[in-house]
């Protein structure tokens, strides 16, 4: 159990070979972490069941409710397999062909000038026209399509090389100027989605999102999946997967919008993003995005190369803390750590080092912070809850009060709160453990799974709430926290009070606002 202040934004860690033992996974938890990325790009069903009981085991010894994402691949362009690295020098020209992942393919014959290079994706011949770019190893090595030459074979494309270099099997292939038609999710992401419902995990993440009705198309999918009434207690599945649509291609950011409403949470996805468009931009599109996040009341995720140095180094470089503090005062929910953790040398102190960035970054907003204007669709909606949890950011500020407490059974209260950018810790009960567990990707919110008391009392939960701070060094007695709940307790979309209380001092009742 973490006597630290919690921070606000979350720390997202990828498991992998350097920190999927359960002793690496509880110390993360306990650096930090809140929610584990599965990346499922690599590995199978039973190293990503086996990585996924290690953390739930963990976080229940731990009393820390910990998510898991599943990170779907995507329609990742590859170069096929080929026998050994294939030199390419600028002028050079390049023929694409194509090869089935199960059947192969023939290389077509070329001049001594030219290469031929396989693609795994049969389209890419008919949707990369001449004059676009094509980009091989996120983009280390650019090439530009041209015309085919007399004798091409069908189904092939040339390139011209801009910048060389060596290219081996399985490289990623970028087409940032050319209308790719290839389906949002694969077959192989499809038998991912399945074992994510079967196994209860927490997020799944789309890659490579284009337009909202390919987010929409797996939300459709999920609800047929994800009945309500499944048997939770048994899975820890349930309700809907939320989806967190990964912005990483230049058709996203232009139908941001429409991508925001109907995703549950974004990721700015910086790797391919920043080899689609012009390197430039990508900050000012990460905080555009951000920003467009927070105008819908969704959470948004910083992610790639943020700590990348301490893959192999022990310390950060001073322009990647200055990338990580910067996601925070831009206004990220939360981080992600990729390589760092999956594969690096120390994955603990690569968190705990997140973390210290984090906390300052936090502190530093703390100082000058102002009042804060609700998501706008927040606004629009004139819900009950919603409106309480922005009039208890004023009542919190004007009682200077070390935390907010709320019982949020399905994790409702819990987002607002979080939505209307509080700078202290959002602390939210809930009896039901998968929506503990959800809450782990809100700005602010640390979830504890409670039961109710028996009797629905306010003030019985009240006393527990304050022995619980307590215990866990999150408040000291006589510390002013302010109460947020609803009758009956434990009940969702109930919550309609909220009082001003002092820790360890008698109940005093709630005030009700209906």
């Amino acid at each position: 159990m973490s006597t630290e202040r919690p921070t606000l934004a979350s720390i997202i860690a990828t498991l992998g070979p350097a920190s999927d033992s359960p002793e690496t996974v509880r110390r993360l938890i306990q650096a930090g972490v809140s929610v584990f990325r599965l990346n499922f790009s690599h590995g199978n069903f039973d190293q990503h069941l086996a990585r996924l009981q290690t953390v739930r085991k963990a976080a229940k010894e731990l009393g820390t409710p910990t998510a898991v994402l599943g990170d779907l691949q995507g329609p990742k362009i590859r170069v096929g397999d080929v026998l050994a690295a294939v030199t390419v020098e600028p002028g050079m020209d390049v023929l694409f062909y194509h090869v089935s992942p199960t059947q192969g393919g023939a290389a077509p014959k070329v001049d001594p000038h030219t290469r031929a290079l396989p693609s795994v994706y049969e389209g890419l011949a008919d949707e990369v026209k001449p004059g676009q770019r094509v980009l091989i190893n996120d983009g280390a090595i650019r090439l530009l399509a041209i015309e085919p030459a007399r004798g091409d074979p069908p189904g092939t494309l040339r390139c011209r090389v801009i910048v060389g270099g060596e290219v081996t099997g399985g490289k990623g292939i970028n087409l940032p100027e050319s209308d790719v038609r290839a389906p949002a999710l694969t077959e192989k992401d499809w038998a991912c989605v399945e074992w994510a419902v079967s196994n209860g995990l927490d997020f799944l993440a789309l890659s490579f999102v284009r337009r909202a009705e390919e987010v929409l198309e797996l939300r459709k999918a999920l609800t047929g999946m994800c009945p309500v009434d499944f048997a939770v207690e048994k899975t820890g599945a349930g309700a809907m997967i939320p989806v967190v649509a990964k912005i990483e291609k230049p058709q996203a950011v232009e139908e941001i919008d429409e991508i925001v409403e109907a995703a549950d949470a974004i990721m700015v996805a910086r790797g391919d993003l920043g080899v689609e468009m012009d390197l430039a931009r990508v900050p000012v599109v990460q905080r555009r995005l951000i920003a467009k996040a927070d105008e819908w009341g969704k959470p948004c995720i910083v992610a790639t190369q943020m700590l990348e140095t301490m893959i192999t180094n022990p310390s950060p470089t001073r322009a990647e803390a200055s990338d990580v503090a910067h996601a925070i005062f831009d206004g990220a929910d939360a981080v992600m750590l990729s390589g760092e953790t999956a594969v690096g040398k120390n994955p603990v102190l690569v968190v705990e080092t997140m973390r210290r960035i984090v906390a300052a970054a936090e502190e530093e907003i703390g100082k000058g912070i102002e009042a804060p204007s609700p998501p706008r669709k927040l606004i629009e909606s004139r819900y009950r809850t919603a409106a309480l949890a922005h009039g208890a950011w004023y009542i919190a500020r004007d009682l200077g009060a070390k935390l907010i407490v709320c019982w949020s059974q399905r994790g409702g209260s819990a987002r607002y709160l979080s939505q209307n950018g509080l700078a202290i810790p959002i602390i939210a009960y809930s009896s039901d453990e998968r929506e503990t567990r959800r809450m782990a990707l809100l700005k602010g919110v640390t979830a504890v799974h409670a039961q109710p008391p028996a009797s629905g009392s306010l003030a019985e939960w009240n006393e527990r709430a304050d022995n619980d701070l307590v215990a866990r060094g999150w408040a000291k007695p006589g510390d002013p926290v302010l109460m947020v709940a609803g009758r009956p307790l434990g009940q969702a979309g109930a919550t309609n009070t909220v009082a001003v209380h002092y820790v360890g001092n008698a109940f005093t009742g709630f005030r009700q606002h209906t």
